[in-house]
Formats: C-alpha cells, structure tokens, sequence
C-alpha cells in the first residue's frame, strides 16, 4: 500500500488534570528527518519521540509539536512566594518615600505583581510519569497523519493504475505497428532492388536476404515490448504490496520503463510509433512527478 510523504495530525488529551496537545506534520524529503519541540522540563524525552516517530516513517521531512500544561479544569494550588512578595512591599515603600507620598502600600497594589504567586512545579516533579502519557497522545497524533498519508497513497495509486493501463493499450498498438513497419519497409525494399536489378544489373538473392534479415532485426521492438509490460507488471505489483519503501522500487522501475521506450522510439524509426511513444513518456512523466511524494 502506498503512503504519501505529505500528511498532519493531532491528538489531544487530559490526563490527570494535565493537558497533552500534539500537532504533527509531514512533507516530502529524501530521507527521514525528524524534528521535535517539546516543553522545557520534558527536553530530555526528545530522543524517544524522535525514536517513536521513525518507528513509523521511513522517509520524509516531519515536524512534530507537543504542548504540556495543566488542565484549566483542573484543581489549580497557588502559592504566595513570600521573598517576592516582601521586596514588592519594600520596594513600594521606596518609591512612596521617594515620591513624597503619605498613602500607606495596600494589599492591592501588591496584587498587580503577579510574581508573588506561583503554581506547583508538578509538570517538573513528575515529568517521568507525565511523559508517558504525553508519548501516548503523540503516538496519537502520529497514527491520524499517516492516515491522511496512505488516504492520499490510495488516490495516487488508482491514478497510477489507470496511467499504466492506457500505456500498456499504446504498447499493444505500437507492437503491432511495428510489425507492420518492418514488413512494409521490407516490402519497399525489396521492390526498389528488383526495379533496378529490372536494368540488367545482377544482384545475389541470398545476399538481399542475409541484409531484410538485419534491416528486421534493427526494426524489431518485440523485446523492448516485452520487457516494457513486464516492468509495467512489476510496477502494478509494487503498488499493491504493502512493504515499506515502495517510492525507491517505483522509481527504478519508472527508469526502466523511460529506458525501453526511448528504445524503441530510436529502433522504430517510424513517425506515427514516434508519437504513440510521445504520449507514454508523457504519461511516464506525470507518474514520475508524483511519485517524488511517496514514501
């Protein structure tokens, strides 16, 4: 089954009255490069979500975002940090003293100071046990992009499908023209030889057939169309298994199918055949282009 480079996902998650949000994201690139940003105090998991994430990729260049944050819902304890808020109180006073002014430092003015208060450190004090839950709102996360990757797989692989069939329909037709070609131009030849051998000029017979035998062999594509179905075959084959990796194997196979149709565009020297292989290679060329996003 082929799986596109190209794919997003999320997952989100409250555990324990600590929110988990992933956010992943998936472009074509040559090999897998993995990039991640976690939260300060879970920096030190990065190599496991890294590791997690190729456990189910093998190319593409992937963005992966993971937030960590106490539940709004959830029962928040605040604290007052009490050095904070006594170098407020004095620093207020200093300014008041500075200023000349008489009103004392009420409770409110302190509370412009956010500072002085100051949630538990949880998310540092059980970073371990919250990261578990976290990879698995990522794993999540991962599974929901490769869904929309193997989604947009499918629809290139039934466009590759049609593609390879109407190719193998001009690859029938050019077979047969070829045929045709050969024996016409054998037919050609031959006639010009007896109009002048017609002018009492001798020729030897075995040897005009020791040269129509060469000029066909030279305008035979019979193998050139038998190895081109056969690599369209293999192709079709490729896109219905479901090992990983398919994009490297197309690609090799795609060149191979561009190799004997360059072939036999140059073996057949016939106009009409010429365009019949225009057209495959023209087709060849937009599977080329799209198989640059398969995994």
């Amino acid at each position: 089954m082929l799986e596109s480079m190209t794919g997003y996902g999320s997952a989100e998650g409250v555990l324990g009255g600590i929110r988990v949000t992933a956010e992943i994201r998936s472009v074509n690139n040559r090999f897998a490069e993995i990039s991640v940003k976690l939260p300060r105090q879970f920096s030190s998991f990065e190599l496991d979500a890294r590791e997690l994430i190729r456990s189910y990729v093998q190319r593409g260049k992937i963005s992966a975002f993971l937030q960590v944050a106490l539940d709004e819902d959830s029962d928040l304890q605040l604290h007052v940090n009490s050095d904070k808020a006594r170098s407020y109180r004095e620093l207020l006073d200093t300014v008041r003293d500075a200023a000349g002014i008489t009103e004392p430092v009420r409770l409110e003015h302190l509370l412009s100071f956010s500072e002085i208060f100051e949630t538990g450190n949880r998310l540092q004090e059980e970073a371990e046990d919250i990261w578990q839950s976290a990879r698995s709102v990522l794993e999540q996360a991962v599974a929901a992009m490769r869904e929309m990757r193997r989604r947009e797989g499918r629809e290139l692989a039934a466009d590759f499908t049609a593609r390879i069939a109407e190719i193998n329909d001009i690859l029938e037709q050019v077979r047969r023209m070829s045929v045709e070609n050969r024996d016409k131009v054998r037919r050609r030849l031959v006639e010009k030889i007896e109009t002048v051998a017609g002018d009492d000029i001798t020729y030897s017979r075995e040897r005009l057939e020791t040269e129509l035998v060469l000029l066909s062999d030279k305008l035979d594509i019979t193998e050139e169309c038998i190895r081109f179905a056969s690599h369209n075959k293999f192709f079709i084959e490729e896109l219905e298994s479901d090992e990983p990796g398919s994009g490297r194997r197309l690609n090799f196979l795609l060149q191979e199918q561009l190799r004997e149709a360059n072939t036999i565009a140059s073996k057949s020297q016939n106009a009409d055949i010429s365009q019949k292989v225009v057209f495959i290679k023209e087709e060849l060329e937009k599977i080329r282009e799209q198989l640059q996003n398969i995994e």
